[in-house]
C-alpha cells in the first residue's frame, strides 16, 4: 500500500443503512458519518496515510461496544478498532466501507487495589491517568511510551507499546494481567486471571500486540509498582555516534540493567533543547539519558559504575541529575522528541526498528549512510537499552518525490534491521506502514501461521482487514516472498 493511494468514494446507501442500524441503539451524536464530522478520525499519528471512514461509533459502553460489533458482523461491514489515535504506524487507518469504532468514552478507571497492586481500567483512560490515580497509594504503571500523556491504555494493549523505562520493567505485556474482551460476533471473552499465571495457552500474549486484529478490547487488568525510593539520570555526551552506541553495549555487558537507556543524536538534541531547555550539550554528536532506581544504596553505587562505563566509552562530559526536578528535565527531553520534529521540517516518518545491541554501532553508521544516499535528514531516538530504532526521517511531503524516497529510506532501514538479527518492530506495530516489510521478516509457513491464528477469532475477515499480516499473494506479487531453506510455501489463504 502506498501512501499515495487514492480512496474509494463512499457507498451514500450503504453509509446510510449502517448508520441507520447504529442509530437504532446509540444516540444520533455517536454516529458519525458528515463528512465534517469524520474527518478528524482519516488518520492516526502516522499521517501520511488518511482516509475517511464510512461511519465512526462512539459507544460509551460495553454492551453499546457488544451491540456495534454484533451489527456490524450481521451487515457484513468492516469494523477498525480505535483508541486516542496516537498509533504511529497506521493501524487505526479507517476504511471507506467500513466502521470505526471508537473506544475514547470508555475512560472510567473501575479499580485501584493496593493490596494486590493492580488497576481494572476501562480501554479508554489515559496511560499516564493510571499512575496518576494510583499515587495515592505510592503506586504507579511502569510502562510510558513518550505520548503518554495522551495515548490510552487499550492501544498500548494493540500494539505492545513500551516506553522509556521498558529494558527494566518491561513491555505492556509484561505488565497487564487480564482483558476483557468481544469478538467480531459480539462474543464476550475473558484472558488471564488476577493471579501471576493462567492454565493453558498464553492467549493474553497474543492478544497483546495483535494490532485490534483479533478482538476488541473493553477493559484491562494492569500491574502496579511501588514508586523507587529513589531515581537518578546520567547524562552523557559523546563526540561520535557510534561511540555512544558502544557505550550502550558496554553497560549492558557490565550487568548493569539501567531504569531507562535512551540515545539521541545531535539533530535530535537541537531540535528538543528549544523547546524544553533540559540542559543538553549541544555540541556532542549523541547523549545518552541512563537512569538508576530502586534503594539509595543500589543508586548510588549503580551512579557510580554507570559513570565509569560512560568514561570508558569515550564520553567527553558526563552529568549526574541532582535533583528529582533535573531528572524530569532530562526526561522530557527525550519525551518531546517526537513533537520537536516539528521544529526543523514539515513532516517527520518514524521508523520503529529493533536490533541487538551488539549491531547499534554498525546500524548507526549505516542510517547515516542511507541519510546521504537519499538527501534525507534523519534524527536518531531510541530506546538504546533494549535496541529499539526511532529514526526520524524528516522531509516535506509538498516536494514531489520526497515523500516516495521516503518510504523507500525507512523501507532499506526496516530490511537493515532483519539483516543484523532484528526484527521491523518494538513497540509500534505493523499496521500498514510495514505490513509490505512484513514478507522480508516472515516466510511463507510463518505467514499462513498468522493467518490461522486470524480465521480462528475472526473467520470473516471483517476486524481491522488489511493491516499488519500480509498475504501470500501480496508478498509473491511484490517478489519479496521469503521462503526458509528446505521449505515449502503453504497454499494462499482467503486474502481479508
Amino acid at each position: 500500500m502506498s501512501a499515495l493511494d487514492k480512496p474509494a468514494p463512499v457507498n451514500v446507501a450503504r453509509q446510510h443503512d449502517v448508520a441507520t442500524a447504529l442509530r437504532a441503539f446509540l444516540p444520533a451524536a455517536s454516529v458519525l458519518f458528515s463528512a465534517e464530522d469524520v474527518k478528524p478520525y482519516e488518520c492516526d499519528g502516522l499521517s501520511a496515510f488518511r482516509q475517511m471512514p464510512m461511519v465512526v461509533a462512539l459507544p460509551a459502553t460495553e454492551p453499546e461496544v457488544q451491540r456495534v460489533l454484533q451489527t456490524c458482523h450481521r451487515m457484513q461491514v468492516p469494523v477498525v478498532p480505535r483508541g486516542a489515535g496516537t498509533g504511529l504506524s497506521g493501524g487505526a487507518l479507517p476504511l471507506g466501507d467500513g466502521v470505526l469504532l471508537s473506544l475514547a468514552k470508555l475512560m472510567r478507571i473501575i479499580e485501584i487495589d493496593p493490596l494486590a497492586r493492580t488497576a481494572r481500567v476501562q480501554p479508554g483512560v489515559r496511560n499516564l491517568a493510571i499512575s496518576e490515580a494510583a499515587a495515592v497509594h505510592g503506586l504507579y504503571y511502569a510502562p510510558d511510551p513518550s505520548s503518554q500523556i495522551a495515548c490510552s491504555i487499550g492501544g498500548n494493549v494493540a500494539e505492545n507499546s513500551g516506553g522509556m523505562h521498558c529494558l527494566k520493567y518491561g513491555l505492556t505485556v509484561h505488565n497487564v494481567l487480564k482483558l476483557r474482551a468481544y469478538t467480531v460476533e459480539g462474543e464476550f471473552i475473558e484472558i488471564g486471571s488476577d493471579s501471576l499465571d493462567a492454565a493453558g495457552y498464553d492467549l493474553l500474549a497474543l492478544l497483546t500486540g495483535s494490532e485490534g486484529l483479533l478482538a476488541v478490547i473493553t477493559e484491562v487488568t494492569v500491574k502496579l509498582l511501588p514508586k523507587p525510593q529513589r531515581a537518578q539520570c546520567v547524562l552523557a555526551a559523546f563526540d561520535d555516534v557510534e561511540k555512544a552506541g558502544q557505550a550502550v553495549a558496554n553497560i549492558i555487558a557490565a550487568g548493569i540493567i539501567p531504569a531507562g537507556l535512551e540515545m539521541m543524536d545531535k539533530i535530535t538534541t537541537g531540535a528538543v533543547e528549544p523547546f524544553v531547555n533540559a540542559g543538553y550539550p549541544l555540541d556532542a554528536e549523541a547523549i545518552l539519558l541512563c537512569e538508576s532506581d530502586g534503594a539509595d544504596e543500589e543508586v548510588a553505587d549503580e551512579i557510580e559504575r554507570m559513570k565509569a562505563v560512560m568514561h570508558g566509552s569515550g564520553a567527553v562530559e558526563v552529568r549526574v541529575s541532582q535533583s528529582e526536578a533535573e531528572r524530569v528535565r532530562f526526561w522530557a527531553g527525550r519525551k518531546a522528541a517526537f513533537p520537536a520534529a516539528g521544529r526543523v521540517s514539515p513532516d517527520y516518518y518514524c521508523m520503529d526498528g529493533t536490533i541487538p545491541k551488539r549491531a547499534l554501532p554498525r546500524v548507526l553508521k549505516a542510517i547515516a549512510d542511507l541519510s546521504l544516499e537519499y538527501k534525507l535528514r534523519c534524527m536518531n531516538v531510541f530506546h538504546a537499552g533494549d535496541g529499539n530504532l526511532h529514526p526520524l526521517i524528516l522531509y516535506d511531503a509538498n516536494q514531489p518525490g520526497e515523500l516516495e524516497r521516503t518510504e523507500e529510506m525507512g523501507a532499506k532501514i526496516l530490511k537493515l534491521s532483519i539483516d543484523v538479527g532484528g526484527t521491523i518492530t518494538g513497540e509500534h506495530g505493523v499496521g500498514v506502514e510495514k505490513i509490505d516489510s512484513m514478507c522480508d521478516q516472515f516466510a511463507a509457513p510463518e505467514l499462513a501461521m498468522f493467518h490461522a491464528v486470524k480465521r480462528a477469532f475472526d473467520d470473516t475477515g471483517l476486524l481491522n482487514p488489511g493491516k499488519a499480516v500480509p498475504t501470500l499473494h501480496r508478498c509473491a506479487e511484490m517478489g519479496r516472498m521469503h521462503v526458509h531453506a528446505g521449505q515449502v510455501a503453504f497454499p494462499e489463504l482467503p486474502r481479508f
